[in-house]
C-alpha cells in the first residue's frame, strides 16, 4: 500500500533501470509520470513495460490484474516541468555523468514541488558528488535499485535528513522491496562493491592460466550452490556494460594493473557484437549456454584454487564494509542474498 507521504511519482530516464522501477512503482499502487529527454526513449516506453511486466507477473511479483491496472497509472510526459509537478518524489535515472546528473538535479530543485524528495539512481558516483547542485540538501539521497531484485540501497547525504530516509524506507516496503539503508555513503554500494571482486578474482584467475572461464564458473557454482558463475553473470550483465565498468580509472593499483590486462579482452568482444545474453554472444552461446547443461557441473573436477580465491574476494570484500563501518554484518548478507537470490550470504561461513 501506498504511503501516506507520497501520492505521485516521477521518474526521470526512461532507460531500463526507469522503467523497471516506475513499473514497480505503478503496480504498487502509485500515480507514475516517466519523462525522457529523448523522445525516442519514451516512445518504446510502453514496450518496455510490456516485457517488464510479464517479468514480475511470471516471478510472482503480481497478477495480470495488478499488473493492468499499474499500467494504468502511468503517464508519459516530455516536458520536465509538466511531469514533475505536484509529484511527491522524483527518482533521477539518467547517464552516469557527473556533470548531466548535477544540471538536472539542479533543474529539478527549482522547478520541482517545495517538499518533493529528490533521488538519484546512479550506480557508479557518490551523493557527495551530486548534493551541493541542489538546495534541498535536506530532501536528497540516493535510492539505488537493483534490476532484476527487489533491493533498494538508501544513502542520504551530509544534509539529508532522517525523516526522508525514513520516508525513503517506507517507500521500498511499500514496493515489497527490501531497503537496505547504509551507514556512510560507499563506492557500488554494498552488493556491487562486493561482486565487483569477485569479477576481478575470476578474469585474474583466466589472464594468469591458472583457471578456464568453464573452470571459474564450475567452481562458483559447486562452491556456492548459485545457477551460474563470473562469466556468466558477466553475460547477463552485458559485455558492453562491463566493458564500460573497466574503462573507468581508479586509485587501485592492483585493480589499474588489472583493467590495463582486462579491456583488451572485453574491447573485440564487443566490437564483434558478442555482448551477452542480450545477443545471443558472450563467453557462452545462447539460448542454451554450456554452463546450463546437465553435465556442467560434472564434466571436470571443482578447481579448489578457483573456489577458493573467489571466496576469498568475495568475503574479504564484505568484511571491508563492516569494518568501514558502511553496513553492519547482517545488512551485508541480507544484500548479497536478495540480490542473488541465493541461501547464504559472504559471512554466513
Amino acid at each position: 500500500m501506498k504511503i501516506d507521504e507520497i501520492d505521485t511519482v516521477c521518474f526521470v530516464g526512461a532507460g531500463t533501470m526507469g522503467c523497471a522501477n516506475s513499473l514497480v512503482a505503478a503496480v504498487s499502487g502509485y500515480e507514475v509520470v516517466v519523462n525522457d529527454a529523448s523522445t525516442a526513449a519514451l516512445e518504446v516506453v510502453g514496450d518496455r513495460h510490456a516485457e517488464i511486466g510479464a517479468f514480475l507477473v511470471g516471478a510472482g511479483y503480481c497478477s495480470e490484474d495488478d499488473l493492468v491496472a499499474g499500467l494504468g497509472r502511468v503517464r508519459i510526459e516530455s516536458d520536465l516541468g509538466v511531469a514533475t509537478s505536484g509529484v511527491q518524489l522524483i527518482s533521477e535515472s539518467i547517464i552516469e555523468d557527473p556533470k548531466a546528473k548535477r544540471a538536472l538535479h539542479a533543474e529539478l530543485d527549482a522547478d520541482a514541488d517545495a517538499a518533493a524528495i529528490l533521488t538519484t539512481n546512479t550506480s557508479t558516483l557518490l551523493v557527495s558528488d551530486l548534493e551541493d547542485a541542489v538546495s534541498r540538501g535536506d530532501r536528497f539521497a540516493a535510492l539505488h535499485s537493483h534490476l532484476g531484485a527487489l533491493l533498494f540501497d538508501i544513502v542520504g547525504g551530509p544534509r539529508t535528513t532522517e525523516a526522508t530516509i525514513d520516508t525513503l524506507r517506507r517507500y521500498v516496503l511499500s514496493l515489497n522491496g527490501v531497503p537496505l539503508v547504509m551507514k556512510k555513503e560507499h563506492p557500488g554500494y554494498v552488493f556491487n562493491a562486493m561482486l565487483g571482486p569477485v569479477l576481478a578474482a575470476a578474469f585474474r584467475l583466466v589472464l594468469d592460466g591458472r583457471a578456464t572461464e568453464p573452470a571459474v564458473d564450475r567452481a562458483w557454482m559447486l562452491d556456492r550452490e548459485a545457477p551460474m558463475g563470473p562469466f556468466g553473470m558477466m553475460d547477463l550483465f552485458g559485455l558492453d556494460l562491463m566493458l564500460n565498468t573497466w574503462r573507468k580509472t581508479s586509485h587501485d593499483t592492483t585493480r589499474e594493473a588489472l583493467r590495463a590486462r582486462v579491456i583488451p579482452v572485453l574491447e573485440p568482444m564487443v566490437a564483434d557484437g558478442r555482448l551477452g545474453q542480450k545477443s545471443g554472444r558472450g563467453f557462452y552461446e545462447y539460448p542454451a549456454p554450456e554452463y546450463q547443461s546437465s553435465t556442467f557441473l560434472s564434466d571436470e573436477p571443482m578447481s579448489q584454487l578457483a573456489a577458493d580465491e573467489l571466496t576469498a574476494a568475495l568475503t574479504g570484500a564484505a568484511e571491508s564494509l563492516v569494518a568501514q563501518r558502511v553496513a553492519s554484518g547482517d545488512d551485508v548478507n541480507m544484500a548479497w542474498m536478495v540480490a542473488t537470490g541465493l541461501a547464504a550470504g559472504p559471512l554466513a561461513r
